[in-house]
Order: structure tokens, then sequence, then C-alpha cells
């Protein structure tokens, strides 16, 4: 570096680099400090393993070095390596700072890998790579008397497990027997140049030092590079251990469906529906012929939010709709918020709409105005705080959201409704009723939702997100996944927990209550977001080829403040938000994502520029009430492959129902 800013008050920047590459490594890599010095020079190198396929960004972290206090993080150079030419170096001269003249200077060397060429599943936005299993078995070689068998603690770099406990055995290990199969496991990525690491456990006994004074039972290391698939390798761990592993190359079969087509499941429905549509049309119409095939349209019911009022009133307007013999023309009923209290209420009827619904409106009724005071009593939370906890054993976040479920079932409902999203196909079977999508928007918990916003929709087949081209079964949400493969099945929730979900109203922060007043965020976005600055045009840097759109612009990034980082924490902060594991886990983005024509986004996001930022790197989906950004379920509706005609919109928005809405969709 060149004329480092002084971050120190009484001495020059004590200055190293951190390296962070997560499309090949979790891990972040780090210079050496260089202290009280303005020009460091640091000749180190460091090796990434990529994969082309792949958007690789590479980050690069100027800091401060600090004892006493955290260290500084001056600012960040994100750099796309789908620049670098192979076999050619290339010197980079990064101008961090103009006016200073303050440089980073980074030499780069892209070379061909030995390794073996990588099987890929791409859907042309999201990338899937090779995953393989390690089975790890554990044996005790001795066991001293009176000594506690003691767990070892393995660690698999890169992993989707990261570090489980392991019980040894006294039994030898065969590579043929089960004994793999009670042992730990662990998913890793193939190329992803990951080590096992292994504590040996403390003895009572004994100071662990051997003659020469190192340690006998010190943590142990392996690459796995060097194990092939089916290899049974045994490490040895101190003088009393060791440890037998199998590597076992996933399924190339993915549980995560990457498409942007509808799924097998919904054209068989759309085919049997519009024998229904038809037939409904005809006499509506007061055809004499029947409606061919390709004549048939598709219309869709789309409803709004309101919470008991959307409830109610959907139930009016859908009795109007039956009435005039129009709900069996539908083929969709989309809704979100208040509206899915209604739409999952019917469905567990697997023949609702061919009923009368003035008895189901007269039930809904007595709910609305019974007595809500019982719901809260002692006896009945002990209930909730019960199912609550065991929902946390089966593997859920669980957060008020969930509480908020249970009491919508109380509140609506006589009963306990074992009903699942899933068991709504029932009524589906035959075309007899509409197909239900449900919606929400997935956001980030340090993120305006007018900087970032994705739709999430669940049907009874599938839930996703169409901007990747990514769905599960509706069954598997809420179960873990690494790369696109099943990894731990977590049992389906409940219908109430997603009625909970789909109208969380307790998620709203500090920024949405600023939002419903104002309808500006200059204020936020003035004080509070991180300063970006693109550098591509500096003449200092190496010219590219203008005309590929799908190399990102170099950018230098200068974290906020102290202050404004904390303001913008307490505005966006959620204390009520929905986190389910994240079904995207491990997938990596395309290196031409921005250019795929499927790839829908929002033409003022801030993050779809940002690759490691996006979804597929995030742990866990924050999931909200779609009405805190657009009260409107017409996302689904508009997907091309739908190829809906005709929407009729049922509006349950506050105040005036024929003016223009002051915040309509875009």
């Amino acid at each position: 570096m060149k004329n480092v800013r002084q971050a120190d008050m009484l001495s020059q920047t004590d200055c190293f680099v951190s390296l962070w590459l997560p499309t090949a490594s979790q891990k972040k890599l780090r210079t050496r400090t260089i202290s009280n010095c303005p020009n460091p020079e640091w000749n180190e190198s460091f090796n990434f393993q990529i994969q082309s396929q792949v958007k690789n960004v590479l980050e690069l972290s100027v800091c401060d070095e600090d004892t006493v206090t955290p260290d500084d993080h001056l600012l960040t150079v994100l750099y796309d390596l789908t620049k670098l030419c192979f076999r050619k170096k290339t010197h980079v001269k990064f101008p961090l700072n103009p006016q200073g003249l303050e440089e980073l200077e980074v030499e780069f060397l892209l070379e061909e890998s030995p390794s073996s060429p990588e099987t890929l599943v791409t859907n042309g936005v999201l990338v899937s790579r090779q995953v393989s299993c390690l089975e790890v078995h554990a044996q005790s070689r001795r066991r001293r008397k009176r000594e506690k068998m003691k767990d070892l603690l393995v660690m698999v770099s890169e992993s989707f497990q990261n570090t489980q406990r392991v019980r040894p055995c006294l039994e030898p290990c065969c590579p043929t027997s089960a004994c793999f199969q009670t042992s730990a496991c662990f998913h890793y990525p193939k190329y992803f140049q990951s080590q096992v690491h292994v504590e040996v456990p403390k003895s009572h006994w004994s100071c662990g030092l051997c003659c020469c004074g190192s340690h006998k039972n010190g943590p142990v290391s392996q690459p796995l590079d060097c194990l092939s698939d089916g290899q049974v390798m045994t490490l040895p761990v101190g003088e009393s251990y060791e440890l037998h592993m199998k590597s076992t190359p996933c399924p190339e079969m993915l549980d995560v469906r990457l498409g942007f087509s509808l799924c097998p499941a919904e054209l068989e429905f759309l085919q049997k529906r519009k024998v229904v549509v038809a037939k409904a049309l005809k006499q509506v119409l007061q055809l004499e012929a029947d409606l061919q095939e390709d004549e048939v349209p598709l219309i869709a019911i789309m409803a709004t939010g309101g919470g008991t009022r959307s409830m109610t009133s959907m139930y009016g307007h859908l009795l109007g709709l039956q009435k005039l013999n129009l709900l069996d023309c539908a083929s969709y009923i989309t809704g979100l918020s208040g509206a899915t209290w209604t739409m999952a209420t019917l469905y567990r009827d697997p023949d609702w709409s061919s009923k009368n619904l003035e008895p189901a409106i007269f039930e809904a009724r007595r709910h609305v105005v019974k007595d809500k005071l019982p719901s809260l009593f002692p006896d009945q939370l002990l209930r909730f705080r019960e199912e609550l906890r065991q929902r946390s054993q089966e593997g859920y976040r669980v957060t008020f959201t969930d509480f908020w479920g249970l009491l919508i079932e109380t509140c609506l409902g006589d009963e306990r409704n074992e009903c699942k999203l899933s068991d709504q196909r029932a009524a589906l079977s035959c075309g007899q009723n509409p197909l239900p999508i449900y919606l929400t928007i997935n956001v980030k918990d340090d993120v305006s939702n007018q900087d970032f916003r994705e739709w999430f929709e669940f049907s009874p087949y599938e839930v996703g997100l169409q901007k990747y081209g990514a769905f599960i079964p509706s069954e598997l949400f809420g179960s873990e996944f690494f790369m696109g493969r099943l990894v731990k099945r977590i049992p389906e929730s409940r219908i109430c927990y997603m009625l909970g979900l789909w109208s969380s109203i307790f998620s709203l922060n500090l920024l949405d209550a600023w939002n419903l007043s104002h309808t500006s965020e200059e204020f936020f976005h003035r004080w509070t977001r991180e300063k970006v600055q693109d550098i591509e045009d500096e003449p200092i840097l190496p010219e590219i080829p203008k005309c590929d759109a799908n190399i990102l612009e170099t950018t230098v990034v200068i974290p906020g403040s102290w202050l404004s980082n904390s303001f913008r924490e307490i505005l966006t902060h959620r204390s009520f938000v929905s986190e389910f594991h994240n079904f995207l886990s491990g997938l990596q983005l395309h290196t031409n994502y921005l250019q795929n024509g499927q790839f829908s986004r929002w033409k003022d996001t801030v993050l779809d520029g940002f690759p490691n930022q996006l979804t597929e790197s995030a742990n866990h989906l924050c999931l909200l009430d779609t009405a805190f950004f657009v009260n409107s379920s017409y996302p689904p509706l508009l997907r091309p492959e739908r190829k809906v005609d005709l929407i009729i919109h049922l509006n349950y928005c506050a105040g005036s129902q024929t003016k223009a809405s002051a915040q309509p969709p875009s």
C-alpha cells in the first residue's frame, strides 16, 4: 500500500489486509501486520481454488490492528475475478482515495487447476457444486481403568455441520459394517480444500507432554483432498484414539428444484382445472358450443391484506362470486396477511368451492366476535409454551411469530388444527378448486425494505423464490439444505405457524414505522449507509473489454462510523422476525446471473450487484408480512410461466377503495 490513511491518534496505522473469497472458502485469510508504516509492503501469496462458472468476487479489506480495542475496518475493495486472464500475471493498483493518493497494489495469477473437471447443476442464476459426505467413526485403542470415556471434537472446515462431537467406541471398525452410519456425518464441497481437525480430550492423569516437550495429545489435522471416494482412512489421534474416515460423493440429483418453469404438479393441475373452467364459462356466458382447450382463459383472484377486515371481506367476496357462478371460472387465488386466514380455513375442506359458503361465514363470524381473553389464560399459555419447546427441539428457530400463530389458531377455531400446507393438495387433486398461493417477502435484518426485498411464494406443491428460480416441496420448508441437497429433514409445520408467518404484524421495525408516515428514506440513507464508490474508470486500473456486461465494476466500500452503524441497527432491528433455515444455503451465483433475463429484480434495490451479500450466502431466511412493503399479492400471477389472462382484484386496504393507491406496485 501507499499513503495509508492514519487511523490512530498518536501513530501511523498498524496495517494488515484481510482476504475473503466465499465462493472458494468461508475462511478469511490475512497478511501479517506492519506497524507504524505509511507504505507497508507484505510480499505474501495466497491461493484460492476457484470455479470459473460462478461469480467470484474477492473482498480485500484494509484494517488497522489494535491491541486494546477491536480492529478498525478502514475499507473494502470488491474485485471481480472474471477480469483475470489465464497464465498471465495481472498487476492492479486500486485507487482507494485519489485525493490522498492512497493505493493498494495486488498482483494476480490465474492458472488452470490440476483437479478433475467438476460436475455442476445450474439454472443460469444459481449453481450447485459437487458435494461429498464424510462419515467418521472414532475408536478407543486402549482404556485405562476408572477413566471416563470422552467425546472427540471433530471439525471439518467448509462443511455444513462444521463441528460435531463423536463418541469413541471400543469395538474395531470394519469398513463394510454399519458403524459409520452410527457416527458423525459431514457434508462439504469437494473442491473447497477442506480439512478435518480433531481435538483430543484432556486427561486428568497426565499433562499431555512427552519427553521432548511436545504435545502428544494435541489437535490433529488432515486435508481431505487426498481421500478418494469410498476409501477408508485411519487417522491416529494421540495415543488412545483412532479416527476412521470415509468419503462418498453425494447424488447429483438435487432436492432443490432449480428452474423457472412451473412444477409438473401445477401443470397437471392446470390441465384438470381447464375442464372445470370451460364448463363454468359455458354456463356463465351461455355458450352453445364447448370451449376448445386453447380458448379457455386463465383467470385469477387476487386479494390484499388487512387483518380481520380482509378475512371477513374475502368470505363475502367469494360468496358473491359463487352466487354469480364465477368462482369455478378462476384457476388461482393469491393472498397475504389476513386474507390467508380465510384461504387456509377454506382449504381444510377438499370440496369447499362446490359447497354453500354461508355456513363457513357464520362459523367465521362466531369466532371473530367471541371472547378472546381465554386464549391468554395461564393454562393456555402453558400449553403454548410446551408446544413451542417441542417445536424448538424439532430444529426450528422459535420466535414470537410462532406464538402469534398459535394465538390465531385459538382465536379463529375451537380445536387444534393438525393440517399442513401440503395437505391442501387434496383440494386440488381433481382440479375442483382454484390453486391457492400465499405470499411473503424475504428481507435482510440490517437493510431497509426499500433497498432489498424478494418475493417468496407458498403453494401446496412448492415454496420458493421466483427471483432465483429455486423451489422446494412444501413439506420440506423449514428443513436444512446444503448446496441443494437435503441434509436434515424437519417435520413440516402445522398450518397455524404458517398463518403466523404470513401475517407477521409484529415484525415491524422503527424504519417500517417511518415509511408508513413518510414516503422518503433520505435521512436514513444519508446517515446510515456505507459509502460505495465505483473506481472502474480510474486510469490506474488495467483495461477490460467494455462489451462484457457480466463483469462487475471494481468497488470501494467505506464502512459507516460507529454512530451511524448503531443508528442503523436501532432502526432496522426486528425483535420478532420469522427465521427459517435457508434452502439456498451453499449454492453460488452463476458468473452471468445479472444478464440472465429470468433473474427478476427490483430496479431500486442495492444488493443485486453484490453477490456475496445475496440470499444464497445467508444462513436463514427473514420472512415478513408482504403488507410491510406493498399490500398486494400480484407477483405470483405476473410470472410469465403462469400466463394469467385476467385478474380479479379484491382490495381490502384501509381508506378509499376508489382513489388510486398512494403506493402503487412497481
